[in-house]
């Protein structure tokens, strides 16, 4: 018998369900309800909640969101979900950063296994993001952002130039141990925004929405006992950065899993307001790494995320795609850029 993960009627899914089918916008409400969209990144693992959000766009719920919440690779994606055609930059995971340009262990030493400036140029020059387009959007974007010497996650919003949101972005995927040190955010020291705050949901509920569906990169499993190794070196690096900061960390890491098995029950289970639907690969799923660099199973993982997404929103049942009958398939299409 299969695991039941969700129930289809689950108020997150009605209230998104609904307002699609009334053509909610934020010029004509459908309803006076707030409904966040908290995005997850995780480096490469990222590609799981661009292929949530580009079949999110695909079903017609791209309009149907009061702000996004998101962090690390997660708020590129969101930033990209604003603008539409999520399904071209979902391919930035695939084309261009599965290769040892962005990841590279070699480089531990030097404190650079990632290169994030090979990544923004692709952001900025390959399949260029519209940053002024994203500050416009009537949905507003908030972006995690760690500030190291306050120790707190702040949720960046109201971006005043294409600067000001590069520098958030840069910021939110700024991981350490990954990357040497620390960046920079609106004149203070800044890191990846998951470091105090493993999942952006949480910042959603703190500015008050009633409902939020929430896309996790990480699969559905029974969470590990204690802190593994790499996490253990990463509290003795942030300590080393700012004196609490990796303790900090590890104390995040503890709460989030108690979170996660609460967030999972209450699909199941919706209790009452405010609503948390969150949503991740199914155990089943080929699991994506944070510094995957197989092209075939970052786009299975891809694959695997789209099928969850179209399940849930439009009450199918996700047993469906273990037996094959649900498939998410590639769609060939041309892109042929004027740069002139």
């Amino acid at each position: 018998m299969d695991e039941v993960f969700w129930v289809a009627d689950h108020p997150v899914l009605e209230a998104l369900r609904r307002r699609r089918e009334k053509g909610h916008t934020r010029e004509n409400p459908a309803d006076d309800l707030k409904i966040g969209l908290a995005v997850e990144g995780g480096g490469i693992r990222g590609v799981v909640s661009a292929a949530m959000l580009c079949a999110l766009e695909d079903l017609g719920f791209k309009d149907a969101f009061d702000a996004v919440y998101s962090a690390s690779s997660g708020a590129i994606n969101s930033a990209y979900f604003l603008l539409g055609g999520t399904w071209y930059p979902l391919s930035i995971y695939y084309d261009d950063l599965a290769t040892r340009r962005f990841v590279d262990f070699r480089r531990f030493l030097r404190g650079e296994i990632l290169d994030l400036t090979y990544a923004f140029q692709v952001v900025d020059q390959v399949k260029p993001l519209d940053y002024e387009a994203v500050i416009a959007s009537p949905t507003e974007l908030h972006v995690a952002v760690t500030l190291v010497d306050e120790l707190r996650t702040e949720a960046a919003n109201g971006f005043s130039d294409r600067k000001d949101l590069r520098e958030a972005l840069m910021a939110s995927a700024w991981l350490p141990v990954a990357l040497r040190g620390t960046t920079e955010f609106r004149g203070r020291r800044a890191m990846d925004g998951g470091v105090l705050t493993p999942h952006p949901y949480v910042l959603a509920l703190r500015d008050g929405c009633t409902h939020v569906l929430s896309l996790s990169t990480r699969p559905i499993q029974p969470p590990r006992e204690g802190l593994s190794l790499s996490q253990q070196y990463g509290i003795r690096h942030l300590n080393r950065i700012k004196d609490g900061l990796g303790t900090a960390y590890g104390k995040a890491v503890i709460r989030y899993r108690e979170q996660r098995l609460t967030l999972q029950r209450r699909m199941r289970e919706p209790g009452g307001s405010p609503y948390v639907f969150d949503l991740a690969p199914l155990p089943w799923m080929p699991q994506v790494k944070r510094h995957e660099l197989d092209p075939g199973r970052i786009l299975a993982g891809a694959r695997g995320a789209y099928e969850v997404m179209y399940c849930a929103m439009e009450r199918r049942d996700p047993a469906l795609i273990r037996t094959g009958r649900i498939r998410a398939v590639p769609h060939l299409t041309i892109v042929d850029r004027n740069d002139d």
